[in-house]
């Protein structure tokens, strides 16, 4: 039986390049080899990279870069962020051995897959782990937990090929895949614009922090494609509904008698 695609492994906001070729390295080490770069600080390519990535040239030749990490994840089903600190977000948190079995049965099951890694220093943005379907945390010594992107993307990668050389058979999966992450973000931006115009988001300043809660309730539903449709579909009709009530209080207003009977 052929071993399913590996996962993608995005990088946001990377800082230096001898880090990106360590990540080509392990990459390539456990056999993954698609690197999406988001917003990198020197750009891309650095001549750098090269040195540390110790011959993985196709993992570095292989990349792409993006702006936002909405853009790197738009074609996937599946992402897990990589966080030793879970924020305000109320998501599933697995050990990388329990996302590497989700993963693994995900891809097998055709769905896009992908472990997202933040910046050297900042880490990842709490609206950015959102737009995830679950945190990765890996279990190291509460003493000292301090690991280099490198190290964290092998282990995380090491799980994965143990789960390749075991050669599990997939899951069955029945029914639709999950939506893609273009389809889900086209989904909350939507919502976000109605209750907006609603005036849902008040006071203005919790609106970032009410769209993510927004965001994690509806990522843990794991809508498909057609569930998108169909609660956008349902969006659109309250928004019109909202329009027509509105419609019938200014013509009472505008009326002789000013709404009265």
């Amino acid at each position: 039986m052929t071993a399913p695609t590996p996962p993608v492994v995005i990088l946001d906001k990377s800082q230096m390049a001898e880090n990106i070729g360590a990540v080509a390295r392990v990459m390539a080490n456990f056999g993954l080899a698609e690197l999406r770069l988001v917003a990198p600080r020197d750009g891309w390519p650095q001549e750098r990279a090269w040195a540390t990535a110790s011959g993985a040239d196709w993992v570095l030749e292989g990349i792409t870069v993006f702006d936002s990490v909405a853009e790197a994840m738009a074609d996937l089903n599946t992402v897990f962020a990589t966080t030793a600190r879970p924020r305000e977000t109320r998501q599933p948190v697995r050990t990388p051995r329990e996302a590497a079995r989700v993963l693994y049965d995900d891809r097998a099951s055709g769905l896009g897959v992908g472990i997202l890694f933040g910046g050297e220093r900042a880490g990842l943005e709490t609206s950015d782990i959102a737009l995830c379907q679950g945190i990765v945390t890996i279990p190291i010594d509460p003493r000292h937990q301090s690991l280099n992107l490198a190290q964290a993307v092998a282990i995380t990668a090491y799980e994965w090929r143990t789960l390749v050389l075991d050669a599990p058979p997939p899951n069955f999966r029945e029914g639709e895949p999950p939506a893609d992450g273009a389809l889900t973000l086209g989904m909350y931006e939507h919502l976000e614009r109605e209750l907006d115009a609603a005036g849902f988001f008040h006071p203005p300043e919790k609106f970032r922090s009410m769209s993510q809660n927004l965001r994690v309730m509806l990522g843990r539903a794991a809508f498909t494609a057609q569930e998108v449709a169909t609660f956008r579909g349902v969006i659109t009709a309250l928004s019109k509904g909202r329009g027509r009530v509105l419609e019938k209080l200014a013509a009472r207003k505008a009326s002789p008698d000013g709404g009265g009977g």
